[in-house]
């Protein structure tokens, strides 16, 4: 299916598949300042074969919504970054709507929002922010883009990287795993929590961490999962 997207610098009567989009936003989240991504590493995160995304990339850099060289790799145009700001908003939105709205658990709406997030309609989005007082952030404490296409982005640290002592609170967790979610929703390890490390890992052994009046094991699967900055 086909989904009318005003901002892939085609004109409002051009249209992306739910496949380009996804290609646009796994390559601006993969981007890091600027730097181009591997076609390996985006195929990777896909799920397809490397050539795969090689001919994706050609479609996309001939739309003008991607800039792709066989050997540096590839990274959205501004044109792309801003097709990938509207999914990632819709996906966002999504989550929060089902969390919010409908009852689900933060481990169920991701795959949920992946589906979903090419085929509302912008009235339907706008309806969605509306009725959730335009949050700033979904579920798992990701930054939900403006209409502009402006993303409020933190200056956070994984959880692993702290050391015994400093005391912090989870701002946002990965969305990714629905097993790791569902273990630290059992932890106690949301976004807003606060807590202490009382012991760093040793020979990739867990964290020791305090949070509220009860010490708790972490592994450091879920510690990578987790992304924290200082206690006020």
């Amino acid at each position: 299916m086909l989904k009318p997207n005003p901002r892939s610098g085609q004109g409002r009567g051009a249209r992306l598949s739910a496949a380009q989009e996804d290609y646009l936003k796994a390559l601006y989240e993969l981007t890091k300042e600027g730097e181009p991504v591997s076609t390996s590493a985006l195929a990777g995160r896909l799920s397809v074969s490397a050539p795969a995304a090689t001919e994706m990339l050609g479609k996309l850099a001939t739309l003008g919504l991607v800039k792709h060289d066989r050997y540096r790799g590839a990274a959205p145009t501004e044109a792309g970054r801003l097709v990938a700001l509207e999914t990632v908003r819709h996906h966002r939105l999504i989550e929060s709507y089902l969390v919010r709205a409908l009852g689900y658990t933060w481990d169920e709406v991701h795959e949920e929002a992946d589906r979903l997030e090419h085929f509302i309609s912008e009235r339907l989005e706008g309806r969605i922010a509306e009725a959730l007082g335009n949050p700033e952030v979904d579920p798992h404490g990701d930054p939900i883009p403006s209409l502009a296409g402006l993303v409020t982005e933190r200056a956070l640290v994984s959880l692993r990287d702290c050391r015994a002592g400093e005391r912090v609170v989870v701002q946002r967790v990965s969305d990714r795993n629905p097993d790791k979610l569902r273990a630290l929703d059992e932890l106690g390890l949301r976004p807003g929590s606060q807590l202490e490390v009382i012991a760093e890992s040793r020979w990739d052994g867990p964290m020791e961490i305090s949070l509220g009046q009860q010490r708790r094991q972490l592994p450091l699967g879920l510690a990578n999962a987790v992304f924290v900055e200082p206690e006020p």
